[in-house]
């Protein structure tokens, strides 16, 4: 270790005995709490591997002033955590599809379906249509339980991630210019269908899929809808049909000034398309995935019933798919914003706060670096050709370069890694970099938390969540002797 990144204390035997000690002590004080949730919030990071968590707390750290590693993401101090297991019934790594409808169904299915069994397929408009196939979701298992229930993402609310609370359908068919007749597109099913008609909160990008080609947006965008429906205006419609006070707004500034004690649904489409990386977002048109989930509960909250809220931090995945890391590490930390803000804003006694990821990357934390170097650098130690190596890489995507002409690497000292543009290594050219198939992290907080531990199949994660809120059609903690 490099002594110029390493507090002097260390060094000291005597300070790792003392924390963990202290680690001890806080794990034997820790009790489980076993009563209902009232209230429970599922944060979910699309491609959050374990290794962009912990690159991620580097990160943090190293923004802090510190040498980075020994930091802690929000979440990653939540009492208890586990692993989930990401396959689909058809594939060994998963795509978000099926992952989303395992986390919020409770059943595995085939890659590219969201909502369906795997007696579905993708691109099959009988057999997805075809109501035996379908399956029900938390945020609908809420519902009928008379609560509240809500979903934001800085994804178009369409994607396959929170499709998959609420849609039956290809991952493809967003607007029905994407959808084979006679079935139903997902922005359709989103306003017109259940459990989405009844949803107090959709937040997130997308509005291209609400409107026609032939119409412009509040920012002069172009819809993507063949049909003549403005889907915004119907979800208008039919919150003032039920008397209800209702609020559309496009952009940070209307979700801001908006009175959340006296509106009982919220639309808030912030993109034509995706929502900005944050590290290139006009903040004073889109909010932060922090103020939305600050947005929604304190919008949920309202329902004396409790609620449930999921959340999506989608744009990590996006920027592992273009091999962009230092995208990729921010996007988690503005995940471990929105955790907080939700921390802020609930009891431990009555929310039950969960925090995963859908599926892997291929990105790897590797190399001896010193410690406390720049975890987007070089990791500081040559290879057997004598040329560096980053400590972040890929093992497939766009990021591959080919040989130089003398057929050594190209020279990282050459690169400048510093922006958000920047391709990470690649061993294998691919336009786009895949999943990866190995486990990712659940943590937990609240009433039944102590049931996330050990290694799950992800499709166990809505049941744990509704036997500790009592909903759904399988056992819950109300119903113990």
């Amino acid at each position: 270790m490099n002594g110029e990144y390493l507090p002097n204390y260390c060094t000291d035997a005597g300070f790792w005995l003392a924390a963990g000690q202290a680690a001890l002590a806080g794990r034997l004080a820790a009790a489980p709490v076993e009563r209902r949730a009232r209230n429970v919030v599922l944060f979910l990071g699309d491609g959050m591997s374990t290794a962009t968590l912990a690159a991620a707390r580097a990160l943090l750290g190293q923004r802090r002033g510190l040498s980075g590693e020994e930091a802690e993401l929000s979440f990653e101090r939540f009492p208890y955590s586990g692993l989930a297991k990401t396959y689909c019934v058809d594939s060994q790594v998963a795509d978000s599809a099926c992952a989303a409808t395992a986390c919020l169904s409770g059943v595995k299915t085939n890659r590219g379906v969201v909502g369906v069994s795997a007696g579905a397929k993708a691109n099959d408009c009988p057999s997805l249509g075809n109501t035996s196939h379908h399956v029900t979701s938390i945020l609908q298992w809420t519902q009928a339980a008379g609560r509240s229930a809500g979903l934001a993402t800085n994804t178009r609310v369409t994607h396959a991630t929170p499709a998959g609370g609420y849609a039956h359908a290809d991952r493809g068919w967003e607007s029905d210019g994407d959808t084979p007749k006679p079935c139903r597109d997902i922005a359709a099913q989103l306003v017109l269908d259940l459990p989405g008609r009844d949803l107090k909160v959709i937040m997130g990008g997308g509005r291209m899929n609400f409107r026609h080609k032939g119409v412009r947006d509040e920012e002069g965008e172009w819809g993507a809808r063949r049909d003549t429906s403005d889907l915004i205006a119907r979800w208008e419609a039919d919150k003032l049909g039920r008397n209800s006070t209702s609020r559309y707004v496009w952009n940070r500034k209307g979700l801001l000034n908006l009175d959340m004690n006296n509106t009982e649904y919220l639309l808030g489409l912030f993109a034509s398309d995706h929502m900005d990386y944050n590290l290139e977002a006009d903040r004073e048109k889109q909010p932060s995935l922090a103020e939305m989930t600050q947005a929604a509960i304190g919008i949920l909250r309202n329902d004396p019933n409790g609620y449930f809220l999921f959340v999506e931090g989608g744009m990590i995945d996006h920027a592992h798919h273009s091999t962009r890391p230092r995208r990729a590490l921010d996007e988690t930390l503005q995940l471990h914003e929105a955790v907080q803000a939700a921390v802020e804003l609930t009891d431990e006694r009555d929310t039950l706060l969960v925090v995963t990821a859908d599926h892997s990357h291929t990105m790897s934390y590797s190399g001896y670096a010193p410690r406390g170097h720049d975890i987007l650098g070089i990791a500081g130690v040559s290879a057997v050709d004598g040329l560096p190596y980053s400590t972040l890489s890929y093992a497939n995507g766009p990021g591959y370069r080919k040989p130089q002409r003398d057929r050594r690497r190209p020279d990282l000292r050459d690169d400048n890694m510093g922006g958000a543009e920047y391709r990470f290594p690649a061993t294998v050219p691919l336009r786009r970099e895949t999943h990866g198939g190995d486990d990712v992290a659940v943590f937990a907080r609240g009433p039944w938390a102590h049931l996330f531990s050990g290694v799950l199949e992800q499709s166990v994660i809505p049941h744990l969540l509704a036997f500790a809120s009592c909903v759904g059609p399988g056992a819950t903690s109300c119903g113990r002797a």
